[in-house]
């Protein structure tokens, strides 16, 4: 064998555990197909707002998690829901991963559950057999795809349908929610937005609590998929005061199994080492090692906007799981000091939660030794750690104020330096055209700033306006977002703070309280309503009072007194005029006879 021949061998040697890797990669980083249904105009009920939003979102979310197939249908009819399922099962014969995603109405009777188009009229109870779809019908639709089948259902809203349903046997069960599900196939999930027996929230935003908190982590490149719904569960119940809590039927295998890849480079690897086999060996320039060096060590284009899409992904999902599992995926390069910047405001700010609590508690004790009235001994010390933990906790406050400046600017560095490319290809050239835009405005990533390097910060009034539009999205503004920091500014702001628990300086806007804003997915303040209206779900409406009742100036209902006719009212007019009429005069005791008779009376002449 030849030095030609022996290298080649050593090569395939080498590429051998490389295939071997990527031919046993787990099969769900492979084809992905998804079909996303929301039904929302209901035509023999009162329509839902959420299900089309929802189904939005999540169309969004796995487009954006590179599903292969991404199908939305929106407010199907029986007919169109049949033809749906049956060409999505033939898209899951060839995929690997087979999603559905349902928001709309649901119900259970008999123990099955069933979906229901937005034609359905469901007079009586047997009619769910021939104007619905069974669960089982849907799970036939995914059936066929090789490695993991889920079907993700935000479909446990009160139903209307069952309370004008006539029941033509009166021991046929309709229970509340969706009912109980195992699935007979294996690497099969069944998630519900509200455990069976149970019903869901669509919140008071334009998303239900459990499609946004979907969207936060279903996409999570390498997030094991039970984890995925563990963090949905949390945000849910946290969202509804623990009024709802979604469930997951079904098991997988040991391993983890993410819906999104956490990196698909076994792959790209394999097919550049087969190139280089089939090449054969090559002769380096003997004068430019140290560029070819740094060829190597720069990451491809298609690398860096892997990396910024996984680091906006963490980012996105905000807590600390997510951004350590990107350093662990990256532990170098700007990105990975990015989200060191975001782990650190994350500690800092649990860091001052600590120790606000720890004072808290040291001023409650002192409180207590006083009330008690404990010796001078035990208040001096009382005393003393209440000094220490304040002085703990001003700290702590200043450190998560100085790391979450740090992580904003930086932030704000990274959309500067990643939109400025990408404006600079728009401008003209000096022949009047266009420049062309580049295909991957990613390839600038390698020359991005320093996170530390100083930034000029935004103005006084872009500031003012950023804030204004996000107390607008959580409901704390009704107003317009003019970049003015008016009297209706600080009063939502002020009303922002008493609804989240912050304490921002409601004079003026702070990046800090932009921060604190944007963090929060839905609603935070409650929807207030002007005299004579009333709330219904996000919105307010007319407060309508039934006959014979009045709305008074409390906004409620009261009941119109009954006027007296004239006649009647002159009458009692007349009788409490009346002068009172004096007393009969009673016999005396002198001249009563014996007996209680008539008294002697004598005449004279």
């Amino acid at each position: 064998m030849g030095l030609h021949g022996f290298v080649n061998l050593r090569r395939i040697l080498f590429l051998l555990p490389v295939l071997l890797l990527f031919f046993c990669q787990p099969a769900w980083a492979g084809n992905r197909v998804a079909l996303v249904i929301g039904n929302s105009a209901y035509k023999n009920a009162a329509p839902l707002s959420n299900p089309v939003n929802d189904a939005a979102i999540v169309e969004a979310t796995l487009k954006n998690a590179g599903f292969d197939v991404v199908q939305t249908r929106q407010d199907l009819q029986a007919m169109e829901m049949r033809r749906t399922l049956r060409d999505f099962a033939d898209q899951a014969r060839d995929a690997d991963v087979a999603v559905i995603y349902y928001a709309g109405h649901g119900m259970e009777i008999e123990g099955t559950n069933y979906l229901i188009p937005v034609d359905a009229t469901l007079e009586r109870d047997t009619d769910v057999y021939d104007e619905a779809f069974s669960l089982d019908r849907v799970m036939l639709a995914i059936e066929p795809a090789r490695q993991l089948r889920l079907v993700i259902l935000d479909a446990c809203r009160n139903n209307p349908f069952s309370e004008k349903m006539k029941r033509t046997v009166g021991s046929r069960s309709i229970s509340r929610g969706l009912a109980r599900i195992e699935p007979a196939t294996a690497n099969t999930l069944v998630a519900f937005a509200a455990k069976a027996g149970s019903t869901a929230s669509d919140g008071n935003s334009k998303n239900s609590p459990y499609a946004a908190a979907l969207v936060k982590y279903i996409g999570t490149p390498g997030l094991d998929l039970r984890r995925v719904f563990g963090f949905v569960r949390d945000d849910v119940m946290k969202a509804t005061g623990n009024r709802q809590e979604p469930y997951v039927y079904g098991t997988l295998g040991g391993d983890d199994v993410p819906l999104v890849p956490a990196k698909e480079t076994a792959k790209e690897t394999a097919k550049e080492t087969a190139k280089e086999t089939a090449k054969g060996p090559t002769r380096e320039p003997a004068g430019e090692p140290a560029k070819e060096a740094a060829k190597e060590a720069a990451p491809s284009p298609t690398l860096r906007s892997e990396i910024r899409r996984d680091y906006e992904l963490a980012l996105q999902v905000g807590n600390k799981d997510a951004l350590n599992f990107f350093i662990v995926q990256y532990p170098d390069g700007y990105y990975a000091s990015l989200a060191k910047l975001q782990l650190a405001k994350i500690d800092a700010e649990e860091k001052r939660v600590a120790a606000a609590e720890k004072a808290r508690q040291a001023e409650q004790e002192q409180a207590r030794l006083v009330n008690e009235g404990a010796q001078q001994m035990q208040l001096a010390k009382a005393a003393s750690d209440l000094k220490a933990a304040q002085e703990a906790r001003a700290a702590a406050e200043a450190a998560k104020e100085t790391a979450q400046h740090q992580a904003a600017q930086a932030e704000q560095r990274r959309v500067a330096a990643e939109t400025a490319p990408a404006a600079k290809n728009a401008a003209p050239s000096a022949t009047g055209q266009p420049q062309e835009a580049k295909a991957n405005t990613d390839t600038k990533v390698a020359a991005l700033p320093n996170p530390q390097a100083p930034v000029p910060p935004p103005s006084p009034a872009e500031l003012a306006k950023s804030v204004q539009t996000e107390l607008r999205r959580v409901g704390c503004l009704t107003g317009s977002a003019s970049g003015e920091w008016d009297a209706a500014s600080r009063r939502s702001l002020e009303l922002f703070n008493q609804s989240a628990g912050t304490k921002f300086d409601t004079k003026t806007a702070s990046a800090d309280a932009l921060d604190a804003i944007k963090l929060k997915p839905a609603r935070v303040c409650p929807l207030i309503c002007g005299s004579g209206l009333k709330r219904d779900g996000d919105r307010c409406v007319k407060i309508a009072c039934a006959a014979g009742y009045f709305l008074n100036g409390d906004d409620e209902c009261e009941k119109r007194k009954v006027r007296q006719a004239p006649s009647a009212r002159l009458e009692r007019r007349e009788r409490e005029a009346a002068p009172a009429r004096p007393a009969r005069p009673e016999a005396s005791a002198s001249n009563k006879p014996e007996g209680g008779g008539m008294p002697f009376m004598f005449f004279l002449p």
